[in-house]
């Protein structure tokens, strides 16, 4: 059982890193097209789906494309970060449980 939950937690922090290393350079393609067209906006705006639709791709609505992906992969991959974080400490926690 331990070697089974050692394994689970490795998995899941490997995952972790490639979901880490994936989304930021989704991020930071679309973050890059978003500076070079001078897109300004907040976490806040960028964050909350439907101010973003209304402040921000109202204001630029050439780069809707971009701002709407790099809206959506910072999301996704807060979203995935904090699953993957919880998993991790919910199997740590499990094997300092069956560790004893």
């Amino acid at each position: 059982m331990f070697v089974l939950l050692l394994t689970i937690v490795i998995a899941l922090f490997l995952a972790m890193l490639f979901v880490n290393l994936y989304f930021r350079a989704r991020v930071l393609r679309a973050y890059r097209i978003l500076v070079r067209s001078e897109v300004d906006f907040t976490a806040t705006q960028i964050l909350n789906r439907r101010r973003m639709e209304e402040e921000v791709v109202t204001a630029y609505p050439r780069q809707a494309e971009a701002i709407r992906d790099f809206g959506n992969y910072l999301r996704r991959s807060i979203r995935m970060a904090t699953v993957l974080l919880l998993l991790i400490t919910l199997f740590g926690g499990l094997l300092m449980w069956y560790g004893r």
